[in-house]
């Protein structure tokens, strides 16, 4: 089951640079106000939630030995990741999106980055 876990971890990191990689791309844009949402945030935001979902299962089913779950991080970087997706669904039509939710996205996936890694 680590192969499992460590092919979920790779994919979660793989989502996360799809989800900052596109909001970077854009960044530019956002900018000057023209910012839109890309395919890039929506999809990566999605397979970050999936992966997420799986890992804590994974781990909370302790079928992977030593790594134990903080789920009070869990809770904290699975809100972050559904107001992350479900902006960019909400505003993903939109032309141009309003900057401020280009901006939330861009930061809140920075919060979580921050959250996984000093907490």
């Amino acid at each position: 089951m680590a192969i499992v876990a460590t092919i979920l971890v790779i994919l979660h990191f793989i989502g996360l640079a799809y989800l900052l990689g596109s909001f970077l791309v854009e960044i530019k844009d956002v900018v000057r106000g023209q910012g839109r949402v890309m395919r890039g945030m929506l999809d990566g935001a999605l397979l970050q939630l999936i992966t997420g979902i799986a890992l804590v299962g994974i781990y909370s089913a302790h079928l992977v030995e030593g790594e134990e779950v903080n789920n009070a991080k869990v809770a904290v970087k699975l809100s972050v990741a559904v107001v992350v997706y479900v902006l960019a669904l909400v505003f993903r039509k939109r032309v141009p999106a309003p900057s401020w939710a280009l901006w939330a996205i861009g930061g809140l996936t920075l919060a979580n980055v921050i959250v996984a890694v000093a907490w």
